[in-house]
Formats: C-alpha cells, sequence, structure tokens
C-alpha cells in the first residue's frame, strides 16, 4: 500500500472522529495513529528503541573541545 492511500486513509479517519466525536474524539484517533505509525515503524525496523534515549550529536559538538 502505497503512503498516499496511507495518508487518505488516516485523514479519512481523522474527519470522521472529528465530525461525529467532536475536538476530543479528533484527538485522540490522532494521537492512537501517531502511536500506531512508531510503533509500525518498530516492527518495521527502521526505527531501535535506543534512539528515543541517545543524545543527538552534531558537527559542532562543543564538549569536545
Amino acid at each position: 500500500m502505497s503512503m498516499a492511500v496511507v495518508g487518505l486513509l488516516a485523514g479519512m479517519a481523522l474527519g470522521f472522529a472529528g465530525y461525529f466525536g467532536g475536538f476530543g474524539a479528533f484527538v485522540l484517533v490522532a494521537a492512537l495513529g501517531a502511536i500506531g505509525f512508531v510503533a509500525g515503524r518498530f516492527l518495521d525496523g527502521d526505527l531501535e528503541a535506543g534512539d528515543f534515549f541517545r543524545p543527538r550529536t552534531s558537527d559542532r559538538d562543543y564538549r569536545r573541545r
């Protein structure tokens, strides 16, 4: 399934939740969708658990000076 179709389905789900359930349902569906997205990326192997806990490094790491 292409990312365009996934985006279309997610948009439709958010639209239905917002229309029929109000703003609270919209926020709940959006939050659960984000959690599902992260879980899917984790299960596909695109993310590792350590990615959430490692500090970000940059080219200008001033601690090394």
